[in-house]
């Protein structure tokens, strides 16, 4: 989604309601999938329209970002590299030193508990 006259007023939250609607597939479901995840996790999350078109959800800082792709939806943790994923959802992004995401791709199952269990990890880790 371009930025333009429309978009320039428009709220973040809408912004994201807006990309979901206009994926209308699968990537959008796993979109909202994600965000109404996030918002379980963490209430009292910021969400926020950055570079252009992606989705960023903030709580004392950068929680993640999720980025929309051909085959995947990529949820980029800023700190991922500091959390600890017992679960080992975290498959990609594995080499960086700050960074770490999930990619999910189509007919992938969310382990719910494990991913709100990651995303209140990272609310913490912002806070402390």
């Amino acid at each position: 989604m371009k930025k333009n006259a429309a978009t320039e007023g428009e709220s973040p939250s809408r912004l994201i309601d807006a990309r979901i609607k206009e994926l209308a597939d699968w990537r959008g479901e796993t979109l909202a999938h994600v965000r109404a995840l996030i918002k379980q996790a963490v209430p009292e999350v910021v969400e926020e329209w950055k570079w252009r078109g992606v989705p960023v959800w903030y709580h004392d800082g950068m929680l993640c970002t999720g980025e929309t792709y051909k085959s995947a939806v990529k949820v980029t943790f800023a700190k991922g590299a500091s959390l600890d994923d017992p679960s080992g959802l975290f498959n990609a992004s594995l080499e960086g030193n700050t960074r770490r995401a999930i990619d999910f791709h189509e007919g992938d199952e969310i382990d719910e508990a494990a991913f709100k269990k990651l995303i209140r990890a990272a609310a913490a880790l912002n806070k402390s």
